[in-house]
C-alpha cells in the first residue's frame, strides 16, 4: 500500500500546475470559459432563443439573458425530466440532482450533464486530493479507504430512464472502478434510502476498514461516529481508525462543530477541510492550511461566475458583477452558467470575498435564510460566528440550531428566539445567551441599534433542547439523510413552531 500511497500521490499533485495558471490568469480562464459554454450551446433551444451563435460579449450575454431562478428554468428542466433533450445543453442528460439543501417540501431537480460530472463535480474531487497532497507531502492517505455518507437515487416520477437523487448519489453511481476500489462502504450500502438502516449496516461493514479519510455533513457524520463508538465501545475513534486523518466537510459552517469533532477524534494528525459542493456545481476548496471556512474559487470548471449586490438583490434587473469587478469583504448573491445547462442561475447563496488575488471566498449564508423582522439583517455567517463564540467561552459543544423572530405583541416588544442542541450543555446557559447576544452586536451594526436600550430587540431567548430534537424533527418530515440541513436562520417562525412541535416543546 505504500507504493500505490507513493504513486497516486505524484500523479494527483501534477494537477497543481493547472490550478496555479488559473490562480495567475483568472479573468482570462474564465472569458475563454464563457465563450466555450456559449458555444456549446448555440445550437439548444434556449441557445437559438437567445442568439449564442452571434458570438456575444459579456454584456451583451447579460443584456440579453434573463437572471432565472429555479421556477424560471423550471419548464425546461421539467421537459428534460420527461427525456427531450437539446433544450439547456446539447449532450443527453440522463441524471438530475435533486436539491434537498433546505427542508422544504418542494424538491428541486439540477440537471447533471456529462461534462458537469466529469469536468466540475470529478473534477473538483480530484482537486481537492491534489491540493490536500500539496500541503501534506508525508500524507497516508491513500494506504487506506475514504468513507463518505452519500444519499439515494431512483428512477425520475417522469421517466422511468431519467434517475434522480442526491448529488452524491449520482457521483457514487458513475464512479469509475478505480475510484469505486478506494472507498467504503459497497455502493449498495451506501446508496441506501432507508438513513437508519443504512447507518447500522455502514458501521457494521466500515469498522474493520483501514479508513483514512471521510466526506460528509458534519451533523451525519458525527451521528454516524456516536454509532460506531456505541457499537464497538471505543473511547474515541482514533482506537476505530488509527490512520484517520482527513475530514472533508461541506453544506454547513464547520465552525460550531469543530471543538465536537476535536474531541471524538482527539488527535494533531486530524486534518480539515472545507469544500463548496453543491447540486449545481463544485465551486471551492480549502486551499490553505491554516485557514478556516475560507476556500479558493475554483475557476475551471465549466461555471461561468455572476455575483449581485446584496443591496441590488430585490431589484427587478439587478446589476451582476463580473470576477474583476468584485471587492474584498462584500457580500454577493452568486449567479452560475454551467455546463449542465443552468444560464444565469441564481443559486441561491450569498459569499464574501477574502481575497482577490487569489479569489478566496466564504459562504456568508443563504438569500432564503436570514433574520430581518426588524432591520436587523442578521445572516447565516452572523449566527454561526456568534453561536461559535458562544459555545467557546462556556464550554459547550452543539449538535444543532434554528433561530427564528419573536414578533412583536401589544405591550411586548420583539426579539430572536433559538433552539439549540447541546452535544454537551454549556456551564451557564445565561451566560452562553449573553455571549451569543454580545457577538451578534459586535459583528452587525444593525443588529446593536435594534437592541439599544432593548428599542426593538429585546435579549435572546434560547431553549437547550433535548438530544434528538431535530432528527425527530428531520424524520417527521421524511427527510432524515446524509445530504439533509436543518435552516439556521428563518424570517418566519414555520421551522421553529414545527419543531417544538414535534418534539413537545411547544
Amino acid at each position: 500500500m505504500e507504493i500505490i500511497n507513493s504513486i497516486v500521490t505524484w500523479v494527483i499533485k501534477k494537477r497543481i500546475h493547472d490550478i496555479d495558471l488559473f490562480r495567475k490568469y483568472p479573468h482570462d480562464v474564465q472569458q475563454e470559459l464563457f465563450q466555450n459554454l456559449l458555444h456549446t450551446a448555440k445550437g439548444t433551444e434556449w441557445g437559438k432563443k437567445y442568439g449564442y451563435g452571434d458570438t456575444l460579449s459579456v454584456r451583451e450575454f447579460q443584456e440579453r439573458v434573463p437572471i432565472s431562478t429555479y421556477e424560471d428554468l423550471f419548464p425546461y428542466i421539467e421537459r428534460g425530466l420527461k427525456g427531450e433533450q437539446n433544450i439547456l445543453w446539447p449532450t443527453k442528460i440522463d441524471w438530475y440532482a435533486k436539491s434537498s439543501g433546505t427542508t422544504n417540501a418542494r424538491s428541486k431537480y439540477i440537471p447533471v450533464s456529462p461534462e458537469s460530472l466529469e469536468d466540475c463535480h470529478y473534477k473538483g474531487g480530484k482537486d481537492m486530493l491534489s491540493i490536500y497532497v500539496n500541503n501534506y507531502p508525508d500524507t497516508k492517505l491513500f494506504t487506506g479507504k475514504g468513507l463518505s455518507i452519500g444519499g439515494s437515487h431512483r428512477p425520475s416520477e417522469y421517466n422511468a430512464k431519467v434517475s434522480c437523487g442526491d448529488v452524491s448519489a449520482v457521483i457514487m453511481q458513475n464512479l469509475p472502478i478505480w475510484a469505486e476500489a478506494m472507498r467504503t462502504p459497497p455502493l449498495k450500502v451506501a446508496l441506501m434510502d432507508k438513513w437508519d438502516e443504512k447507518i447500522e449496516k455502514m458501521v457494521e461493514l466500515t469498522v474493520n476498514e483501514n479508513v483514512t479519510s471521510m466526506s460528509g455533513v458534519p451533523t451525519w457524520t458525527y451521528l454516524l461516529f456516536k454509532r460506531i463508538l456505541e457499537v464497538t465501545g471505543k473511547k474515541d475513534i482514533t482506537e476505530v481508525w488509527p490512520n484517520l486523518e482527513l475530514f472533508t466537510h461541506g453544506a454547513v459552517a464547520f465552525g460550531p462543530y469543530r471543538q465536537l469533532f476535536k474531541e471524538i477524534i482527539p488527535t494533531d494528525k486530524m486534518h480539515y477541510m472545507e469544500v463548496y459542493n453543491a447540486s449545481e456545481g463544485f465551486f471551492g476548496i480549502q486551499d490553505q492550511r491554516d485557514t478556516e471556512d475560507e476556500m479558493l474559487l475554483m475557476l475551471d470548471y465549466g461555471v461561468y461566475y455572476e455575483f449581485i449586490p446584496m443591496d441590488q438583490f430585490e431589484a427587478e434587473q439587478p446589476t451582476t458583477l463580473t470576477l474583476d469587478q468584485v471587492e474584498v469583504g462584500k457580500n454577493y448573491a452568486l449567479v452560475i452558467s454551467t455546463n449542465a445547462g443552468l444560464w444565469r442561475y441564481k443559486i441561491g447563496d450569498t459569499i464574501r470575498f477574502t481575497s482577490i488575488d487569489p479569489y478566496r471566498i466564504k459562504i456568508s449564508g443563504r438569500t432564503k435564510h436570514f433574520i430581518n423582522a426588524f432591520g436587523e439583517e442578521v445572516i447565516v455567517e452572523n449566527a454561526e460566528e456568534a453561536i461559535t463564540r458562544a459555545s467557546q467561552q462556556t464550554g459547550a459543544i452543539i449538535t444543532n440550531f434554528t433561530a427564528a423572530p419573536v414578533f412583536m405583541e401589544s405591550g411586548k416588544r420583539g426579539g430572536h428566539e433559538w433552539l439549540i442542541e447541546f452535544e454537551k450543555a454549556p456551564d451557564n446557559l445565561a451566560r452562553f445567551t449573553q455571549v451569543l447576544d454580545e457577538t451578534l452586536r459586535e459583528i452587525n451594526s444593525d443588529y446593536d441599534a435594534k437592541r439599544q436600550q432593548d428599542i426593538a430587540l429585546q435579549e435572546p431567548i434560547v431553549h437547550a433542547t433535548q438530544p434528538g430534537t431535530f432528527t425527530n424533527w428531520l424524520r417527521h418530515k421524511g427527510k432524515l439523510g446524509g445530504q439533509n440541513k436543518v435552516p439556521r436562520l428563518s424570517n418566519s417562525r414555520e421551522y421553529l413552531e414545527e419543531i417544538m412541535q414535534v418534539n413537545g416543546l411547544s
